[in-house]
């Protein structure tokens, strides 16, 4: 276990601001620095960093805490690994300890990295099989070079090749199920090979470590594809295809791409730039990812059904993005690969320079299966282009469509602006029904609207949030801490969150630990560092004095039948226990 002394001296040689300034472009606000989010994808910052409390908040996605947990969440690192890194950069020295799962982690690429070469070894065998293998890539048009240069491979017909090849290197059962390239059989017990008589495509992390495969028949037997299982260096979520590569360019224009097949066509075609999601769809983590690299992605799916869904779903992902979006069609051809062998390189450069941006591309087809002139579905694509038009268009890029609409309908320009501001205006209403939803379901109390003449009710939603500045105060004020724990047990807190908080603090106390975030940030998990986070930044700049905890314990105390009935409440249970205060109050009156 590293020592707390450890990490409170590692914390005050990185400097959080320091530090999250690689990778976020920060501007000043006053005295609290704030950029764009890199958790998701935003066009307003809504990312602070709080220099006198070492931390950070997203008031977007509600990310918090402190440096390390920063570096954790930006990297995909665990505890130690983020602490190893951070070590380094201050150029300390890291303690003895135990980091059995960093080694594992270290013991699973080195197994990838062999896996690798045994399969590109296998793919040049003078075998039969290793001679169709061969014939699969270049019967897609693959060179050599390209072969080599993706390490792409074979995995032999056989239960066990691999196995015997890593055991003979030294790695244990253990090691290799943790690795995912074995499984057990349900039925017999025995370990077998997960890829087996199947072409092989190594998957790289930004640092050029092999962390998957995905591996596909040679025929059109079921399944077609397999890939890695989510092991602890590979998260499909947070992965990209050849990104390791694309990055290197100077071009910040991507070409995002459905499959693995189609990245390796388009690199070697002269478009290194070219990407793929890991996994079955697009997700936020590869968006933000990306958008680190390119200032434009051009999305390249298969122009069947499936590619079509994947567009729209992307669309909506790339939404909150600053990247710039467009669409490629592709005609003629399922798909870039395909094109490029009928048409040639310079008929796709052509057709990149040519896409859609993404409003186009939404107008184009909500108008494909619409006669516009007929009336009743010209109303029907006036409806559909302008739910189009409010969401997330610029007000001019608004302007420029309305005319055009107004000159593809014969509806004046005025009439479209008209339906478009009605229409933003009730978005922007439903937005906020659904922003004190989820604050409620949060459990903040000081975001739940009180209702009004019901005494009960605002003495139970007045002690949760006193519990939440209670917390802050013990936080901000450690000299506090004697005075609440004298006088409010955890058990006495409404909220189970609030009460983990609480606790921890107590504990560090009586360890004679200074509870700050990072202290407890060792202590929580990830949702309730992220709470604590938050209520901080929101105190932020609120002193709190002796009489602000009095107060705060009063209303605790106050409120003990009530409590005593809601300590195991969810948000929604608080809620409902609090509307039948409010009737019984307005019976009574």
């Amino acid at each position: 276990m590293i020592s707390h002394e450890y990490i409170e001296e590692l914390v005050r040689r990185n400097d959080i601001t320091d530090i999250i300034g690689r990778y976020v472009q920060l501007r000043h606000r006053g005295r609290t620095p704030t950029g764009l989010c890199p958790f998701h994808s935003e066009k307003t910052p809504s990312f602070v960093v709080y220099p006198e409390t070492q931390s950070f908040y997203c008031f977007g996605c509600g990310a918090g805490g402190d440096v390390i947990t920063f570096i954790k969440r930006i990297n995909n690192l665990d505890y130690v690994e983020a602490i190893k890194y951070l070590a380094a950069q201050a150029g300390m020295p890291m303690p003895d300890e135990d980091d059995q799962v960093g080694r594992l982690r270290s013991r699973i690429l080195a197994m990838n990295k062999l896996a690798a070469r045994f399969f590109y070894d296998q793919l040049n065998q003078d075998t039969p099989q290793a001679q169709q293998a061969r014939g699969y890539w270049r019967g897609r048009g693959l060179s050599d070079a390209t072969i080599r240069r993706f390490g792409l491979g074979y995995a032999p017909d056989s239960f066990d090749g691999l196995q015997n090849h890593l055991r003979s290197k030294g790695y244990t059962t253990d090691e290799l199920m943790a690795s995912g390239l074995v499984k057990r059989s349900e039925k017999s017990g025995r370990l077998y090979d997960t890829f087996r008589a199947r072409v092989m495509t190594p998957i790289f992390d930004l640092r050029g470590n092999v962390i998957a495969f995905g591996g596909r028949v040679l025929g059109d037997e079921k399944p077609k594809y397999i890939n890695s299982p989510e092991t602890l260096v590979y998260k499909k979520s947070k992965a990209m295809f050849a990104l390791n590569v694309a990055k290197k360019e100077t071009s910040r224009r991507y070409i995002l791409c459905e499959g693995y097949m189609d990245v390796i066509s388009l690199h070697q075609a002269g478009f290194p730039t070219a990407v793929a999601a890991c996994g079955t769809a697009l997700t936020a983590d590869q968006v933000r990812l990306l958008g680190e690299y390119a200032d434009e992605v051009i999305l390249c799916y298969d122009s069947d059904e499936a590619g079509q869904k994947a567009t729209a779903r992307s669309l909506g992902l790339f939404a909150e993005s600053p990247v710039k979006v467009s669409v490629l069609n592709i005609p003629n051809a399922k798909d870039p690969d395909e094109f490029i062998k009928k048409f040639g390189s310079s008929a796709f450069e052509r057709l990149l320079n040519g896409s859609s941006n993404a409003i186009e591309y939404k107008l184009q087809k909500a108008k494909a299966d619409l006669d516009i002139t007929n009336p009743a579905q010209r109303a029907e694509y006036l409806k559909q282009a302008i739910e189009i038009l409010t969401d997330h268009v610029s007000p001019t890029e608004q302007d420029i469509y309305a005319g055009r609409l107004a000159e593809e309908t014969g509806v004046s320009k005025q009439a479209v602006l008209t339906q478009l501001a009605s229409l933003q205006r009730t978005k922007y209403r439903r937005k906020k029904r659904q922003q004190q939803k989820d604050l409620l379901n949060e459990g903040l109390a000081s975001d739940i609207r009180i209702p009004y003449g019901t005494m009960n009710s605002q003495q139970a939603l007045g002690a949760a949030s006193a519990e939440q500045y209670l917390v802050v105060a013990m936080v901000k004020n450690p000299q506090f801490i004697p005075q609440v724990v004298e006088s409010v047990k955890p058990e006495q807190f409404l909220g189970k969150e609030m009460q983990s908080i609480y606790q921890a603090i107590v504990d560090c106390s009586q360890k004679q630990m200074v509870p700050d975030l990072t202290t407890l940030a060792m202590r929580l998990p990830e949702e309730q560092t992220n709470l604590l986070a938050k209520l901080l930044a929101r105190s932020y700049e609120i002193p709190i004095a002796q009489r602000d905890v009095q107060m705060y314990l009063e209303r605790i105390h106050r409120t003990q039948p009530q409590s005593a009935q809601a300590a195991d409440m969810n948000a929604q249970q608080m809620e409902d226990y609090l509307e039948q205060i409010r009737r019984k109050k307005m019976g009574n009156s």
